[in-house]
C-alpha cells in the first residue's frame, strides 16, 4: 500500500487536481493505479509535482480511473495542458529551424578560438559553455560566430536570449526562450517554463545563446535539470566572469594579441594591428600601414590591449588624426587614455563598464590592483604575497580571480609565470582614485 505524502507549494495544478479528486473517492495510490492502469510511481511524481508534462493518454487513464464527470475530467485537462507548447509553435520550430542574428561585420583574429568552440559545441563535448573577458574583448561576437557555424554546417537550431534586449511581442518561440531564461536566473512566477520549453525542442535540440548575463547568480539545479531533461541541448553563455555552475566550462577570451616586437615585416601579421588596418579604412578608404607608421600602430595596439573596442574606438579618430598625433594622444597621458576612447562613436560605455568592473571587485582585491598599478608594468605571485601577507595558495587564487574577470592578463617568460594589468585597467584605476571618499585607502596598507 502506497503513503500518501503532502504536496509541496510547488506541485502543479494537474498533480493537486488529481490528488484532490483521490482522496474525495478514499482511493490511495495504489488503488488508483489499478483502476487507471497507470503506475504507482507516475501517479506518485504527478501528485508530488516530479512529473509536469503528463501524456494525453496518461491523463485520460486517470480520469478513468477516478471516474470523472465531463466537468471534472476537462478541468484535469485543462490543468494538465497548462505549460505545455502548442502544436503549432513546436511543428514551426521543427520545419524550419531558427537561425541566429546576422553578423553585420567580418571577425577578424578569432581563428583559434572560433575553431576550438565550434568544436567542442558541436561534438557535445562541452554543453555547457561560458564565455567569459574583460568588456570590449567581443564575447558577443565570437558567440554569434561559433553558433552561425553550426547553423551553416548542420541546420542546427539556435535560440538567441540577449539580456540588454527589449522584450517583443508577437513571435512565441521568443516569449518561451524568455521565460526559460528568466526561470533559470531566478526567476519564480508559479509557471514551469523549463518543461514548456523542453517540450518543444527536445526532439530537434539547439543551441541555447544566453547572451550578457552581468549578474552570475543562475540556478545551478534549474540548468540542470534543463540539461538532463533535453539530451542534446547545448548552452552557450556570455558573461563577465565564469557563472561557477557544476559542468560549465569557463572559456576565457583574451584581448587580441599585440606585436611583440618591432619589426616591420611581422607586425602587420598581428591580429590587432589586423582589426585596427581593417577599422581605420571604414574611415579612411585610402589608409595603409605605412613602414613609418607601423611601430607607432603597434604601439598603440599595446596600449589599447588588443581589445577589439577599444582598436574601433581609436581607429575612429583617424577621420582627423594622422597616426603620429593619435599616438601622441594615447601615449602622454594615460590617465586620460579612457576619456580619448569615450569620445569616439560615443563608446563612452567601455569607460563606464570598466571602472563598474572596477567597482564591483571585492575591496581587499581593489586595493590590491591599485596598489599594483602603481608598482610597475608587471607582477608575479610572490609580489601579491608581499603586499597581502596570504600564503602562495591563497595569494593564486586571487590572482586567478583577477585573471578570469579579464583585468589581469598572464604571460610566461623563461618558464616562469608572469601577469600584467590591462592599460585599459590602469587608466581606468587612475581614473576612479581621485573620486574615492576621503578616508578610503587607495592601496593595500595605506
Amino acid at each position: 500500500m502506497s503513503i500518501d505524502v503532502g504536496t509541496g507549494e510547488d506541485v502543479p495544478q494537474f498533480g493537486t487536481l488529481v490528488r484532490q479528486h483521490r482522496l474525495r473517492i478514499g482511493l490511495t495510490q495504489r488503488e488508483l493505479a489499478d483502476f487507471s492502469t497507470v503506475s504507482v510511481r507516475a501517479i506518485r511524481d504527478l501528485e508530488q509535482g516530479r512529473a509536469r508534462r503528463p501524456r494525453q493518454d496518461t491523463v485520460r487513464l486517470i480520469a478513468d480511473g477516478l471516474r470523472l464527470g465531463l466537468r471534472a475530467r476537462a478541468e484535469l485537462e485543462t490543468a494538465a495542458n497548462q505549460g505545455r507548447t502548442s502544436w503549432a509553435v513546436k511543428a514551426a520550430y521543427e520545419a524550419d529551424p531558427p537561425a541566429p542574428p546576422f553578423a553585420l561585420d567580418v571577425l577578424v583574429g578569432r581563428e583559434a578560438e572560433t575553431s576550438t568552440l565550434t568544436g567542442e559545441l558541436a561534438s557535445g563535448a562541452e554543453r555547457l559553455v561560458t564565455v567569459a573577458g574583460v568588456d570590449g574583448v567581443g564575447r558577443t561576437r565570437l558567440a554569434l560566430e561559433v553558433v552561425t557555424r553550426l547553423h551553416t554546417a548542420e541546420r542546427t537550431p539556435v535560440l538567441w536570449y540577449a539580456a540588454d534586449a527589449a522584450p517583443t511581442g508577437g513571435d512565441r518561440l521568443a516569449a518561451l526562450v524568455r521565460a526559460c531564461v528568466h526561470q533559470l536566473l531566478g526567476a519564480d512566477d508559479g509557471t514551469d517554463d523549463i518543461a514548456a520549453f523542453v517540450d518543444t525542442v527536445a526532439d530537434r535540440p539547439p543551441v541555447l545563446v544566453v547572451d550578457g548575463v552581468t549578474d552570475p547568480v543562475v540556478r545551478a539545479d534549474r540548468v540542470a535539470t534543463l540539461l538532463r531533461d533535453c539530451p542534446g541541448l547545448r548552452i552557450l553563455v556570455t558573461a563577465a566572469q565564469p557563472l561557477r555552475l557544476p559542468g560549465e566550462r569557463t572559456f576565457l577570451l583574451t584581448p587580441l594579441a599585440v606585436p611583440e616586437d618591432d619589426d616591420p615585416l611581422t607586425i602587420g601579421q598581428s591580429p590587432a594591428v589586423r582589426v585596427f588596418v581593417e577599422r581605420a579604412r571604414r574611415v579612411r578608404a585610402d589608409f595603409t600601414l605605412t613602414a613609418t607608421d607601423s611601430r607607432l600602430v603597434a604601439d598603440i595596439c599595446r596600449r589599447v590591449d588588443g581589445l577589439p573596442l577599444a582598436l574601433q574606438a581609436v581607429a575612429s579618430w583617424l577621420v582627423v588624426y594622422d597616426v603620429p598625433t593619435l599616438h601622441q594622444c594615447l601615449h602622454a597621458d594615460p590617465a586620460g587614455l579612457l576619456h580619448h576612447l569615450a569620445g569616439a562613436d560615443g563608446d563612452i560605455r567601455l569607460r563606464d563598464a570598466l571602472e563598474h568592473r572596477l567597482a564591483a571587485l571585492p575591496a581587499a582585491d581593489r586595493d590590491l590592483l591599485a596598489e599594483l598599478c602603481h608598482r610597475g608594468d608587471r607582477f608575479g605571485l610572490a609580489d601579491v604575497t608581499v603586499l597581502t601577507g596570504r600564503s602562495l595558495p591563497d595569494s593564486g587564487r586571487t590572482v586567478r580571480d583577477l585573471v578570469l574577470r579579464g583585468l589581469v592578463r598572464p604571460s610566461y617568460e623563461a618558464g616562469q609565470s608572469w601577469f600584467r594589468i590591462l592599460h585599459l585597467i590602469r587608466a581606468a584605476q587612475l581614473h576612479a582614485a581621485p573620486r574615492l571618499a576621503p578616508g578610503v585607502p587607495a592601496h593595500v596598507g595605506a
